[in-house]
């Protein structure tokens, strides 16, 4: 795997060699990963995995045509070859109105915000093992857990440079380290499983794996014994574990390809309040040490902070150069892609910033409701907003968790389930989307 500086040459050295080959325009980017896994079980060491790999990709344009191809062989042949294809297949390809690089004008220049996304650490195979076995036995310890499938710790490294026929060429290197265990309690047909894991930027901010592995336990050990249940509406709670997936829908529905295809059921609703006024979600490609932090977007533009929803109201869309184009307005440093496509949309950090409430306070009230602590399946419709998903978690009764329950579907739509939202104040930064305790009004909940 090339180093950044590396890997910038050999990015800016191929878009050199498609613009003598005839491109009016070409970008290629460059990904690199290196990564090393362990894998443990009942206490004995189960696997180690080591891989690498690294890819180049190239986007070769012709007036208002285009062609991408990419390759794991950076040798001069193979690249040479990748070029001679890119430009033939360019010249085939259909026109495409909206295909183009970035503006020039909003590409980063000077230097770009230290997201401290790398902490040089490389830690043995050994290191990685023990941390392993110590993160399973303290989930095996956890009184009334039974087995074990099993943890795991890994350590990476990704390495990425993206270069341009209109100047820009710069790179970056993230690293990254997680660790999880998942455990079941209890025997034969009465056994329930969960887990718990941690990723994070700096080897040095993973939890202790006594910490990550003793939750796991104690998860699975709650989830013991599940009653009923019965049919009806009511407030519907959401374990930070499994929240970010409202905010998530709403992502997909502010893409300005989503917009301009008109299949989000968001169309129509820019500046619109769609939350309460309490609401503000925010997107922070900056953040140190964030999972997705990062100074520049998948097409050389300047990332920045952004609020997606400031006071309940949906500031805009998401926009890379071709859905910008197409919306007839300016991209917002949202693009992102891999080394064999064209760019597409997405979110960096996502935060769904925290109430006033403690998660008690925000489930007082409840007369009976239910608590989610797990999702199952995909029944979102993101034209229409409906929402149907299979759910298991905890009963809520007279405002406190009580036994568990499973084999539960909700269901709304995500419009009414966005204005009645409140969020409590348990925010922690520990995935891409990040949110409290949340709380639904009038879901349909539908029991065992």
């Amino acid at each position: 795997m090339l180093n950044v500086k590396e890997a910038e040459a050999r990015a800016a050295a191929l878009v050199e060699a498609a613009t003598k080959a005839g491109a009016d325009a070409a970008d290629v980017l460059y990904v690199g990963d290196a990564s090393t896994g362990v894998q443990v079980r009942l206490g004995v060491l189960e696997d180690i995995e080591r891989s690498e790999g690294e890819t180049i990709g190239l986007r070769f344009f012709i007036g208002r045509k285009s062609a991408t191809i990419s390759s794991s062989d950076l040798s001069g042949e193979a690249l040479a070859a990748l070029v001679e294809r890119a430009a033939a297949m360019a010249k085939e390809a259909p026109e495409d109105p909206y295909a183009g690089l970035a503006p020039e004008s909003m590409l980063l220049t000077g230097p770009g915000v230290d997201v401290d996304g790398d902490d040089g650490c490389d830690p043995a195979p050994s290191d990685l093992r023990d941390r392993a076995l110590a993160l399973e036995d303290a989930a095996r310890a956890v009184p009334g857990v039974t087995n074990s499938e099993g943890a795991g710790v890994s350590a990476g490294r990704s390495v990425i440079a993206l270069a341009t026929s209109h100047g820009f060429c710069r790179g970056y290197s993230t690293s990254g380290y997680s660790a999880s265990a998942s455990v079941i309690a209890g025997e034969g047909a009465a056994m329930q499983r969960d887990y718990d894991s941690h990723n994070v930027r700096h080897y040095a901010d993973l939890e202790p794996p006594e910490t990550i592995g003793r939750r796991a336990g104690e998860r699975a050990v709650r989830r013991l014994d599940p009653g009923k249940l019965a049919s009806g509406v009511m407030p519907v709670v959401f374990d930070p574990r499994v929240g970010g997936g409202l905010v998530g829908h709403l992502i997909g529905a502010i893409k300005g390809s989503a917009i301009a295809r008109q299949t989000s059921f968001l169309v129509g609703r820019e500046g619109e309040a769609i939350f309460p006024d309490a609401i503000t979600i925010v997107d922070d490609p900056h953040r140190p040490r964030g999972l997705r932090s990062k100074p520049f977007d998948g097409e050389g533009l300047r990332t920045a902070p952004r609020k997606l929803i400031e006071s309940g109201r949906l500031t805009g869309w998401l926009m890379d150069s071709a859905s910008a184009r197409q919306l007839g307005q300016s991209p917002t440093g949202h693009a992102t892609r891999g080394a064999g496509g064209a760019p597409g949309v997405s979110a960096t950090n996502v935060a769904l910033l925290p109430g006033a409430l403690s998660p008690d306070a925000l489930i007082a009230d409840i007369r009976l409701g239910l608590y989610i602590t797990e999702l199952i399946g995909h029944g979102v419709n993101e034209v229409t907003g409906d929402y149907s998903r299979g759910a298991s978690g905890f009963i809520i009764e007279n405002g406190e968790i009580a036994g568990a329950v499973q084999e539960i579907t909700v269901a709304g739509n995500l419009i009414d389930m966005y204005r009645t939202l409140a969020a409590a104040d348990d925010l922690e930064y520990r995935r891409g989307v990040n949110v409290p305790t949340l709380r639904v009004e009038g879901m349909t909940v539908a029991g065992a």
